[in-house]
C-alpha cells in the first residue's frame, strides 16, 4: 500500500524503491513545414508568460512549490517542492505548464525545461529571459494541473486524492475524514477529523493519527470515497 502527494502532493510507500533518474530525450530532426504569420504568433503567445484571472484558473490546479530564487544568469528559476521528486515533486518535471500565484496575480508559463538540482528543481518558463524576470518570481507559488501529475502504480495514492475521503472500521464505524497527511519519515499518516464534544459539553473537532501502511490500511476506494481501515473507534 503506498500513496503520493503535490502540498498536498507526495506520495508515500510501505516500502522504497528505486526512482526512475532524470534524463533528457534526445528527437530526431524532421523536416519541418514552412510556418505562416499566424502560426507563427500562435506559437509566440504558447511560449509566453500570460495572465491569468479566477475564471480562466483550472479547476484541477494543485500547489506543489514555490520559487525561492533566480538560478543562473538566462531567465532560470529554482523551486522548493512541497513534496520530493519521487512524492510529487516529479509533476513539476513533467507538466508542460505551470499556473502561478503571486499575492492576488494569476498567471501562466509553460516550463521549457525542468530538471532537478540538488534538493531542489530548477526550470526555464517561457517569459523569463534573463534573471532579472527570473528574481522577479521570487515568492511564486507554483501549482500543477492534477491531470498532468504522472501516472502511479495500480497500490499508489497521491496525497491530494485522499483529502476528504471517509474513513471506516472494518466494523462499519465511521472514523471521521481525511483533514491531511502527515510524513514521519518512515511513512505516511492519515490525520482524520470527526465531530465530537468537549469536556464542556460544546461541539469540537476531534482528530486521529492512522498510518498509512497495509497493516491498517485495508482498502482505498477512491471511487466511493472511502478508506477501510483496522482501527477501533478508542484507539
Amino acid at each position: 500500500m503506498s500513496e503520493r502527494d503535490s502540498g498536498g502532493s507526495g506520495r508515500a510507500k510501505a516500502a522504497p524503491r528505486s526512482q526512475a533518474a532524470f534524463g533528457a530525450f534526445v528527437r530526431k530532426p524532421v523536416e519541418r513545414a514552412k510556418t505562416t504569420g499566424h502560426a507563427l504568433e500562435a506559437a509566440a503567445s504558447d511560449a509566453a508568460m500570460r495572465v491569468e484571472t479566477v475564471e480562466s484558473w483550472p479547476d484541477d490546479a494543485v500547489e506543489v512549490g514555490a520559487v525561492v530564487d533566480a538560478y543562473g544568469l538566462k531567465g532560470w528559476v529554482k523551486v522548493a517542492a512541497h513534496a520530493d521528486a519521487g512524492r510529487g515533486g516529479d509533476a513539476l518535471l513533467s507538466a508542460k505548464r505551470w499556473w502561478l500565484m503571486k499575492g492576488h496575480e494569476r498567471s501562466s508559463a509553460p516550463a521549457l525545461q525542468a530538471k532537478i538540482h540538488s534538493d531542489s528543481i530548477v526550470a526555464h518558463l517561457g517569459g523569463t529571459a534573463d534573471r532579472d524576470a527570473a528574481l522577479a518570481l521570487r515568492g511564486t507559488r507554483v501549482f500543477i494541473c492534477r491531470s498532468d501529475f504522472p501516472a502511479l502504480e495500480a497500490d499508489e495514492f497521491y496525497w491530494v486524492d485522499l483529502l476528504g475521503l471517509d474513513v471506516v472500521n472494518v466494523a462499519g464505524v465511521a472514523l471521521g475524514k481525511v483533514a491531511d497527511m502527515i510524513d514521519n519519515g518512515a511513512h505516511s499518516v492519515l490525520r482524520i477529523e470527526y465531530p465530537a464534544t468537549g469536556k464542556d459539553g460544546k461541539p469540537v473537532t476531534g482528530e486521529r493519527l492512522i498510518p498509512f501502511v497495509g497493516v491498517y490500511v485495508k482498502t482505498v476506494d477512491q471511487a466511493a470515497k472511502q478508506i477501510v481501515v483496522d482501527w477501533e473507534a478508542d484507539y
